[in-house]
Formats: structure tokens, C-alpha cells, sequence
């Protein structure tokens, strides 16, 4: 049965029109069906195990807010006795040995957890073609990358293999699959969610954000899965708002154009159909106007020198000692440092290993690491100062919609420029939400991106209830 969010999921539960464990069966069935998406690298077959008891406290009352919502997981976040891959041949047969505390949240929440999604390894990528259990399929249009590294988990959620998914956004890696794929991508603030049980990238960038396909449920998930945690060092203690029951607002915004976004490079549909949204939302009594981030042009350099850096620190800790991966060819400690590596990481996670040690060597630090910081804390200032201004910085989440397979596998720059509107929220620490608003000429979904200040993802969701509801 078709249900257009979770509230109403759970209304038919509780009057009898919906079996829980039939709803979790039909998914199961729908992702062996799809099997060709190649979505999930893990599917948990048991986790119909706590249907019954979930249907119980859904029919008397006495449910979690996510009760019953069938959740798959990017295969980053730590799932207690379950694999934990990162898609990489380094970490295969690995398991973890805790719950991330997003997980614990949404299992307090009654949620349903249903496997973990592949992705680019080690969450490096911007297509999903980077995994060593094989590349994505865009359920759009198959001959189409879904994006990444996100790219199992919104093919999921696109697909209809579950009701939402977590992926995580360190560049864009939640909002640009999910703009190839149709469906809504929220990046938290950075702080906002905690990071504990998540495998690092880059530490000062990576957040955790939902996938789903109406607004009510990204809301739903953001509120549970924020909230205080010990364990993370970066959280930040912010209000929590209860956004699902606040997105209904009547409330007019101040929404800023910046003119950087919006020249050369652009797809032609995707500028049209973005501009006929301009209008709705003026007409609805919006104000609309033309705003400058004129330290654009330097987000896609600093971005990659300071996430590869980052990179290389993270990933020293996968050397075949202490787990993973331990090459049998190896006669001595330095051997098996270098073949453990070699053997596990895929081709991209060298080259960007590579290129953060490069920058972080005696004589290039400054020359790239440490200025790279300065341009990022000016990207920041962009951002404030616009914020001064304007509620929400309204842009393309990516300057095509998707590509074929292969299409730019062999020119890692032209695939890191996927990325261009998408990494300068990461830089910033903003949060950020792709809007699904239609399709190009051939099909394949196109997606419109919403920024606002840190820790206001409530004037997000809002904004993006009235794209949705117009």
C-alpha cells in the first residue's frame, strides 16, 4: 500500500490497513527484485524480527516516533555486530563492535533498520563507481551514475527498497545523489548530529543526514537523530527544534540569488527550471534578490587540499595491524604497512591519500594546507555576511543532472566539479537540503539546493514544504 509519509504509515498500522510485517516483507522482496541496483552491500533478512512487537506499541500508544519506519544505512555508520566495510576491501569481514549514536537514536525511536547501502569507498567519490562490491545503478535511468558517495542509499529511497536511508555529506555526498536520484538530501549543521560511529574522512567536514522522499520524514529523522552526545567531541549543544510539527509555518522569506552559482557551466534546463521556482516563491510573497559569495571560485582547491589532508590522517590507522586487512605477502612490519594498503584501498582513496601527504609535507604546508585554511575561514565569512542579509541562499545542487556510467572515470577533475555548489556548505559548516523540481528533457531528475545559517535547519524544512506543497 502507498502511504505519502510516516504519519500516515503509522495511521493505517494502528487501524489495521497496513501489517507491519508485510510492509517489511514487501521490502525485502523489492530489494531482492532489485538486486541489480546493486544498492545494498548488506541486507539484514532479520530484520522482521521485532516487527511484531513494534505493530503491539504502534496499536496501543506507546510507539517511538519512527516506529515502524524501515531505514537502510550507509555502509560508513557503525551498526553493532554487523559489517562495516566502508565499501572497502581493507575492512572486508569486519564487524563493529558498537552502535553509532545516530543508530542508537533511531532503534530508541522504534525505527527498522534494513541493511547498509553501498557507497564510494571510504566515502570518497562522486559517483558511486568507487566500491569494491561494484558500482551503483541510478534506478532513473540504469545507464546513469546515481551519484555519491551516498549513491546506495538514495537508489534505495528512490528505488522504494525503504522508507528513508542515512547517508553522510562531506562535500555534497548527500545532496548530489540526492539530486540524480529525485529525492530529498539534508546536511545537517556540522555539530549539529553526532559523529560518533562514523568512520572519519575528513573530521571537520563529515556530517550524517537523512534521505527520504516527502519532507515530513526528513524532518521526522532530524529530530531524532539530533540531540546531545558525550562521545562526540565536535557536537554542539543547540536547540532542538520539533521540526516536523514547525514545517507547516506561513512564515516569508528573504532568499538570496548569488550570481556565482548561477554562470558559466550551468546546465541550460536546469537554470530554467530553477528560475520558474523563483517565480512560485515570489509570487507567494517571498523576496527574492541577487546576492554575491565572491570567494566561489576557490571552494572546489581549498575543499580537496583540506579533506585530502585530512584523508591521510584518518586512513593511517588501516595498516593490517590492528584490523582489517593483513596481506599474506608481506615478509616484514614495513611489508605489511605497504602491502596491507596497496592490496585493500581502491584507486581513488590512494590518490587522495596521496595528494593530503603531499600537502601536508615540509615545504608545501603553507603553501597549500595553511592557506587553504585562510580561504576557508573567507568562504565562512561569504556565508555570514550573506546571512546578514538574506534567510536562505537558494542555488543548483549540481551543474548537470546525472551522467552515464563511466562517463568521467577517467578524469578525476571533471568529477571532482560535480561537486562545485555543493562543497562550500561543508567549508562553512551550514546546512543545506536538496529540493527535488522536476526532470530534464531525457528523464533524469533535477534538484535545486537550500542554505540557511548554522543550526537553522527549520527555515530549510520550511522553505522546502512550500517547493513541495506548490
Amino acid at each position: 500500500m502507498i502511504y505519502k509519509n510516516h504519519k500516515q504509515k503509522i495511521e493505517l498500522i494502528k487501524s489495521g490497513k497496513i501489517s507491519l510485517k508485510q510492509n517489511v516483507a514487501d521490502f525485502l522482496l523489492n530489494i531482492k527484485k532489485n538486486e541489480h541496483l546493486n544498492a545494498f552491500n548488506f541486507v539484514f533478512e532479520d530484520s522482521a524480527s521485532e516487527v511484531d512487537l513494534i505493530e503491539r506499541k504502534i496499536k496501543t500508544g506507546k510507539h517511538g516516533k519512527l516506529a515502524g519506519m524501515v531505514i537502510a544505512v550507509k555502509d560508513v555508520i557503525s551498526i553493532k555486530s554487523k559489517p562495516l566495510t566502508c565499501s572497502s576491501n581493507i575492512l572486508i569481514g569486519f564487524e563493529a563492535v558498537y552502535n553509532a549514536t545516530v543508530v542508537e537514536k533511531l532503534l530508541q525511536e522504534n525505527a527498522i533498520l534494513i541493511g547498509k547501502t553501498n557507497c564510494d569507498e571510504f566515502a570518497m567519490g562522486s559517483s558511486n563507481e568507487n566500491s569494491a562490491f561494484g558500482k551503483v545503478l541510478n534506478p532513473v535511468n540504469n545507464d546513469y551514475v546515481p551519484g555519491g558517495s551516498s549513491g546506495g542509499s538514495a537508489a534505495a529511497v528512490a528505488a522504494n527498497l525503504c522508507d528513508a536511508a542515512l547517508g553522510t555529506d562531506t562535500g555534497g555526498s548527500i545532496r548530489q545523489p540526492a539530486a540524480f536520484c529525485g529525492v530529498y538530501g539534508l546536511k545537517p549543521t556540522y555539530g549539529r548530529v553526532s559523529r560518533y560511529g562514523l568512520t572519519a574522512f575528513a573530521s571537520s567536514f563529515d556530517t550524517i543526514g537523512p534521505f527520504a522522499k516527502n519532507i515530513d520524514d526528513i524532518a521526522l529523522i532530524l529530530e531524532t537523530i539530533s540531540g546531545n552526545d558525550n562521545f562526540d567531541s565536535t557536537f554542539v549543544n543547540s536547540e532542538i527544534h520539533s521540526f516536523s510539527e514547525k514545517i507547516s509555518s506561513e512564515r516569508k522569506f528573504k532568499i538570496g540569488l548569488p550570481k556565482e552559482y548561477f554562470s558559466d557551466g550551468l546546465d541550460d534546463e536546469i537554470r530554467k527550471i530553477i528560475f520558474e521556482h523563483v517565480e512560485i516563491l515570489k509570487n507567494a510573497g517571498n523576496e527574492v534578490t541577487e546576492i554575491s559569495l565572491p570567494h566561489t571560485e576557490f571552494a572546489i582547491a581549498t575543499y580537496y587540499i583540506l579533506t585530502t589532508a585530512e584523508a591521510s590522517a584518518n586512513l593511517s590507522r588501516f595498516d593490517g595491524a590492528h584490523y582489517g586487512l593483513r596481506s599474506k605477502n608481506a615478509s616484514n612490519i614495513d611489508e605489511m604497512y605497504k602491502f596491507s594498503r596497496t592490496e585493500g584501498f581502491g584507486e581513488e582513496v590512494k590518490r587522495r591519500i596521496m595528494l593530503g601527504t603531499y600537502v601536508l609535507s615540509s615545504g608545501y604546508y603553507d603553501a597549500y594546507y595553511k592557506k587553504a585554511q585562510k580561504v576557508r575561514s573567507l568562504i565562512k565569512s561569504d556565508f555570514d555576511n550573506a546571512f546578514k542579509e538574506v534567510d536562505i541562499i537558494l542555488t543548483p545542487t549540481t551543474p548537470t543532472a546525472a551522467f552515464k556510467i563511466g562517463e568521467k572515470s577517467e578524469n578525476p577533475l571533471e568529477m571532482y566539479l560535480s561537486d562545485i555548489y555543493t562543497t562550500s556548505a561543508n567549508l562553512a559548516g551550514i546546512p543545506a537540503i536538496n529540493v527535488p523540481i522536476g526532470f530534464n528533457k531525457i528523464g533524469l531528475p533535477i534538484g535545486m539546493q537550500l542554505l540557511s545559517k548554522q543550526f537553522d535547519e527549520l527555515s530549510l524544512l520550511q522553505l522546502a514544504n512550500i517547493l513541495s506543497t506548490n
